[in-house]
């Protein structure tokens, strides 16, 4: 616009520090002598020095134009204004209602300003309102508070592209608090930055709404409270999440699974991800899944109480790709292959050539192909164990033990023992006192109750080896239970099952 127009006054003012600084005309000095700024209207002066700047992590504004406008003439500027964004490929039309900068100067400068942390053309397209903020008022004192608390700079960008909104933040008022929440719940201050990256809309959250109550629900629920920041930096996603329309719910379906309160709370506390699960769009049609693929209902607690994340896998592609490799490669029926979910559900995320391996060291031991499939369903363990280590105990058992191969096919558990800290010791003791006994005899059992044993006026009637199940106790024929605690209730021993999360 000319600057001889008669109605309207143009200050070129600049930066000072985090400040800046309109100088009326009364106050000025002489005019520069530039030909171009030589009307008495305009005046120009020299720069304050930037270098103390409150904000030295950015570079502030050298120059910023200042107009006092009449309506007629801010009419005409936001025309101007609105050209040069179109001109570059910005879509100006949700900045209608926005009070735009009086001079081209200003918005060029904001249009640079933001491209320089990484935003492009498609950003602004994306969330105009951005242009709308003052580099030395919002822009900048956000930015340097963010890179303060652990974002780093090559990622502003990304940042603001994730959540544009913080540009409008005020520091004090609304960032501030956030930090401090999160520092509160034992997130570690190195952690801020990874909790922001991941979840940035946490800045736009009221502390005394969602987040409290999320926090406040799971801690009623059992959580350990020293347990909510690490869990936060793991899923800060359920800090977002209403209480009564997102976890509450999903919490109630689990109990009525069968799972207690203790149990639940500490899946919480090690997989927090697991509150972010969709209730009917995924959990309860894979719970619905594994019904129909044979698994018994009162068995699904201990399933998800040893792993959890089934909830929130494709289940049903997972489990019928297992299934036939189960019925071709291992002649394991359907009804077989949901005995085996029952025990070991990690069995599903399993690699199939993984799960071959043990399954051919078997094999080559000369163990019947049928007699492998029987121990799968019996110790599905097998199929995750180590080749090497299933060799040392396999030589160990043929050269020192001298036992038949039948023995194994009874007792597929042999191999998840360790050699060296239970099947050696135990056996040598046992050589030592002539006492002949059967694998799950001396094996199946706690230190103290193996004493016992060894020690006893009479060796123990023999029954079938019992059931092995991952995390739990040992089911015997007869619900007789082998365990160190004969009068363990139900929910503590889900609760020992959790060794295994």
């Amino acid at each position: 616009m000319p600057s001889n127009h008669p109605s309207l006054i143009q200050i070129h003012f600049v930066s000072n520090e985090s400040k800046g600084y309109i100088i009326p005309p009364l106050m000025s000095p002489k005019p520069s002598q530039n030909p171009q700024t030589n009307n008495p209207r305009v005046l120009s002066f020299k720069p304050f020095s930037t270098q103390s700047s409150k904000f030295p992590e950015y570079e502030m504004p050298t120059v910023t134009w200042g107009v006092v406008q009449g309506r007629k003439e801010k009419l005409v500027s936001r025309v101007i204004i609105c050209d040069y964004l179109k001109s570059i490929g910005i879509i100006p039309d949700e900045l209608e209602n926005l009070e735009l900068p009086s001079t081209i100067e200003v918005m060029r400068e904001r249009v640079e300003f933001l491209q320089k942390i990484g935003l492009t053309i498609d950003d602004f397209n994306e969330y105009p309102l951005m242009l709308g903020c003052s580099v030395r008022k919002n822009i900048i004192p956000v930015l340097g508070y963010l890179e303060k608390v652990g974002i780093q700079r090559s990622r502003m960008g990304e940042f603001v592209k994730k959540y544009p909104q913080v540009l409008h933040a005020s520091v004090v008022v609304e960032l501030v608090p956030v930090i401090r929440f999160l520092r509160g719940l034992d997130v570690e201050r190195q952690d801020i930055g990874y909790v922001l990256m991941k979840y940035p809309e946490l800045l736009g959250f009221k502390l005394e709404g969602t987040m409290s109550t999320s926090v406040a629900y799971l801690v009623s629920l059992g959580v350990n409270p020293r347990d909510i920041g690490p869990m936060v930096t793991q899923y800060p996603y359920f800090l977002g999440m209403r209480v009564g329309t997102m976890i509450k719910p999903l919490v109630e379906y689990l109990i009525s699974l069968g799972l207690p309160k203790k149990v639940l709370a500490r899946m919480f506390e090690k997989r927090a991800y697991i509150i972010g699960y969709d209730l009917e769009e995924m959990v309860k049609p894979n719970v619905d899944c594994l019904i129909s693929f044979g698994v018994q209902k009162e068995k699904l607690a201990s399933i998800i109480a040893q792993y959890p994340q089934i909830l929130g896998l494709p289940l049903k592609a997972k489990l019928s790709t297992q299934q036939y490799f189960f019925n071709l490669k291992l002649k394991i029926d359907p009804e077989g292959f949901a005995r085996v979910i029952e025990r070991m559900p990690q069995v599903i995320s399993l690699g199939q050539n993984v799960m071959m391996k043990p399954i051919e060291f078997l094999l080559g031991r000369g163990i019947l192909a049928q007699d492998v499939a029987k121990m799968i369903v019996r110790c599905p363990q097998l199929v995750g164990l180590q080749v090497g280590l299933m060799k040392n105990s396999f030589y160990f058992f043929k050269s020192e033990m001298e036992r038949p191969l039948k023995e194994l096919v009874e007792f597929p558990e042999y191999f998840t023992y360790g050699l060296e800290s239970r099947i050696k010791p135990r056996f040598m003791r046992l050589k030592h006192k002539g006492i002949r006994c059967s694998l799950s005899w001396f094996l199946n059992c706690s230190d103290q109750r193996f004493e016992e044993r060894l020690y006893g006026d009479y060796v123990e009637m023999e029954s079938e080896g019992p059931m092995f199940v991952m995390g739990g106790k040992l089911e015997l024929p007869g619900n007789e239970v082998v365990c160190d605690e004969e009068d363990e209730s139900d929910d503590e021993i889900l609760y020992r099952r959790m060794v295994s999360l």
